[in-house]
C-alpha cells in the first residue's frame, strides 16, 4: 500500500463511522416522529421508562461516553446528562412509579437533545477512537429496536401510521426437524475479529454433540395448539418462577395476541389483524420453555444455535468445524436472506426467505425474531469489561438472563454478526423474540 494511502485510510474509516452515526440518528429521530407529542409521556410497557426518557437518553449516552468521558469536557447540562443516563431492568419486579410531571417539558428535552448533539459534533470533529464510535453507533441502533417494540405496545391512536409493505402471509412451510451432526462451533470473537462488545470476547471453540433442530421457528399456529391444549394451566410445564409469574400476571396467551370469543387476533405495529398462523410466535423465555417441555423437547443452547446456523457439513473440500460468518455464507446481509435491518415492522411467514438458510437447511436463523436459547448469559473465559462502560454486560451476569441469537425485523444489519449476543430476563413478553426446539 502506498504511504499516502496508508495515511488516508484511518481518516476514511473515521468518516465512514461518522456517516453511520448520522444514519443511526436519522433512524431514531424518525421513530420519535411517529409518536403524537402528548404520547411521549406515556409508558407503553410497565417495566420501562416513559418514552420521554428515550428522547434524551440517546444524546446523553453519547455525551457521557465521548464528551464527558473520553474528552473530559464539562457540561452546562450535567443534571440532565445524569437524568437521562441509564435505563432500567426491573428483574426484582418493582415497577417504576414516576409520573409525567416528574419529567422536564418536551421543549426542555428537545432543547437538551439539540444542544447536546451540537456539543458532541464539535468533539467528533477531531475524535478518532474507533471503538467508542462503534459503541455509540450500535448502542443507538439497539435502541432503535427497543423503541420499535415500545411503540408496538403503544395504542394505535397514540402514534402515526408509517409506510409499510403489505402483510406477508400464506407461505405454508411444513414444520420438520433437521439432524445436525456432531461438530465444532466457534463462539465469540478473536483478537483480530474486529469490533465487538465486551461479552463477545474471547472467541473459543466448543464441541457440540449431534442433535436435531426445528427447520423453522415455532409459529403462531403451532403455539395455538399449546394454548388450546391448556398449556398455560398445566403446572408441570412451568418452572417455579415461571408459574408464579403467569399466575400473578394472569398470563394466558402470547403478549402479541388478543382473544375475541372463539377467535384470535394479532397486534401488528399499526393495526389489529386476524392471527397470522404462519408467522413466528413472539413469547417470553418462560413460555418458550413451557412449550418445549410440552413437546418433550428443549430450547437449543447457544452452541447448538451456532452449530446449526454457521456450521459447514464435512466434505472433501471443507473439513468439519469450518464455519460461515452468516448462515447463508460469506455475503453481507441482503434482503433476500431474511427479515431484518428495519425493512418491515412485523414478521414474515417462517421459511419466507430461503436465501437465508444455513448449509444444514435450517431457515430464519437471522432476522424475523430473536431466538431464545437455554444458555444463561455469562462471560466467556478471559472476559474483560470495557473500561469506559463496565456495566454493559457485567451488570447482567446474574443468572437471571438468557442469551438470544439471530435478530428481528427491527435489528440493524451490523448486529447480525455471528458473535453478537443479546439477552433478556425470562418473564419479559414484549420483545420480538421467538424460538425453535431441539431433540438431543
Amino acid at each position: 500500500m502506498p504511504a499516502a494511502e496508508a495515511v488516508r485510510q484511518p481518516e476514511r474509516k473515521r468518516e465512514a463511522l461518522l456517516a453511520r452515526l448520522a444514519d443511526a440518528r436519522a433512524n431514531t429521530d424518525q421513530l420519535f416522529d411517529l409518536v403524537h407529542p402528548d404520547a411521549l409521556y406515556d409508558r407503553p410497557i410497565p417495566e420501562r421508562h416513559r418514552l420521554i426518557f428515550y428522547v434524551g437518553h440517546l444524546e446523553a449516552f453519547d455525551w457521557n461516553l465521548i464528551g464527558a468521558g473520553a474528552r473530559e469536557r464539562p457540561s452546562p447540562r450535567a443534571s440532565l446528562d445524569k437524568l437521562f443516563a441509564f435505563g432500567i431492568d426491573p428483574v426484582g419486579g418493582n415497577l417504576p412509579s414516576d409520573q409525567p410531571g416528574d419529567w422536564p417539558s418536551l421543549e426542555q428535552v428537545r432543547d437538551y437533545r439539540a444542544a447536546t448533539r451540537h456539543a458532541l459534533d464539535t468533539e467528533l470533529a477531531t475524535f478518532r477512537d474507533e471503538q467508542m464510535l462503534n459503541v455509540a453507533i450500535e448502542h443507538r441502533l439497539m435502541h432503535a429496536e427497543t423503541l420499535a417494540y415500545l411503540l408496538h405496545h403503544l395504542p394505535f391512536d397514540r402514534k402515526k401510521r408509517a409506510r409499510q409493505d403489505a402483510f406477508f402471509t400464506g407461505h405454508g412451510a411444513a414444520p420438520h426437524m433437521v439432524t445436525i451432526p456432531a461438530g465444532r462451533a466457534t463462539l465469540g470473537l478473536g483478537p483480530e475479529g474486529g469490533f465487538g462488545w465486551d461479552n463477545e470476547f474471547r472467541g473459543h471453540i466448543v464441541d457440540v454433540p449431534a442433535f436435531a433442530i426445528d427447520a423453522y421457528n415455532v409459529t403462531n399456529g403451532e403455539f395455538l395448539e399449546f394454548v388450546k391444549a391448556g398449556g398455560y394451566l398445566d403446572r408441570s410445564l412451568w418452572s417455579d418462577g415461571a408459574w408464579e409469574w403467569i399466575q400473578s400476571q394472569n398470563v394466558t396467551r402470547p403478549g402479541f395476541w388478543n382473544e375475541h370469543g372463539n377467535s384470535w387476533s394479532y397486534r401488528a405495529m399499526f393495526e389489529e389483524m386476524p392471527l397470522p398462523l404462519d408467522w413466528p410466535v413472539y413469547v417470553s423465555h418462560a413460555e418458550a420453555s413451557a412449550y418445549a417441555r410440552w413437546k418433550n423437547r428443549a430450547l437449543p443452547s447457544e452452541a447448538q444455535y451456532h452449530r446449526a446456523a454457521f456450521g459447514i457439513p464435512a466434505n472433501a473440500v471443507a473439513g468439519d468445524g469450518d464455519e460461515n460468518p452468516f448462515p447463508w455464507g460469506h455475503l453481507a446481509p441482503e434482503e433476500a436472506a431474511g427479515n431484518f435491518d428495519f425493512r418491515r415492522w412485523d414478521p414474515a411467514p417462517v421459511g419466507a426467505h430461503p436465501g437465508g438458510r444455513s448449509e444444514f437447511g435450517v431457515s430464519d436463523l437471522t432476522g424475523n425474531g430473536w431466538e431464545w436459547t437455554s444458555t444463561l448469559f455469562a462471560p466467556f473465559d478471559g472476559f474483560e469489561a470495557f473500561p469506559f462502560y463496565r456495566g454493559y454486560s457485567a451488570d447482567f451476569y446474574d443468572g437471571k438472563h438468557y442469551v438470544m441469537k439471530g435478530g428481528s425485523p427491527r435489528t440493524a444489519a451490523c448486529l447480525l454478526r455471528r458473535s453478537f449476543r443479546n439477552w433478556f430476563q425470562p418473564h419479559y413478553p414484549y420483545i420480538y423474540a421467538t424460538f425453535r426446539c431441539v431433540e438431543n
